[in-house]
């Protein structure tokens, strides 16, 4: 009951850690999305299955990428990859050259320094 108690008051007070604000925003449908890589979420979705803050300072999202996507804004920092599959990072566009990092499904990481493009594994 004092986790709960805590909780009220962090969230009264304001006393929001800023990585919730910025998933609070992706899941009200501030964040950037690929139509052509992922397309919208499925009614009752709770955000996006991929996000990532790019170089730009905003938080992307993709739901149901496939494929070879472009990271818009420039992928770097912090990334979450909530598909059934791996997300193969590349630093230079169109999933060329060697990988820098791959990230297995329901996995959270920083890929630094940055990444232009993300393949992600064909799940069934």
């Amino acid at each position: 009951m004092r986790i709960m108690q805590d909780t009220r008051i962090l969230l009264r007070t304001g006393a929001v850690p800023a990585l919730l604000l910025a998933a609070a925003a992706v899941a009200a449908g501030t964040a950037t999305a690929a139509p052509a890589a992922g397309g919208t979420a499925p009614a009752g979705a709770a955000g996006p299955d991929f996000q990532y803050v790019g170089q730009d300072d905003r938080v992307h999202g993709l739901t149901a990428p496939k494929g070879c996507v472009a990271a818009e804004g420039g992928g770097s920092r912090p990334v979450t990859n909530h598909t059934r599959g791996t997300a193969t990072f590349y630093r230079e566009p169109g999933c060329a050259g060697a990988p820098v990092e791959r990230l297995g499904p329901g996995t959270v990481t920083q890929v630094r320094p940055y990444f232009a493009s993300v393949r992600f594994s064909v799940t069934g």
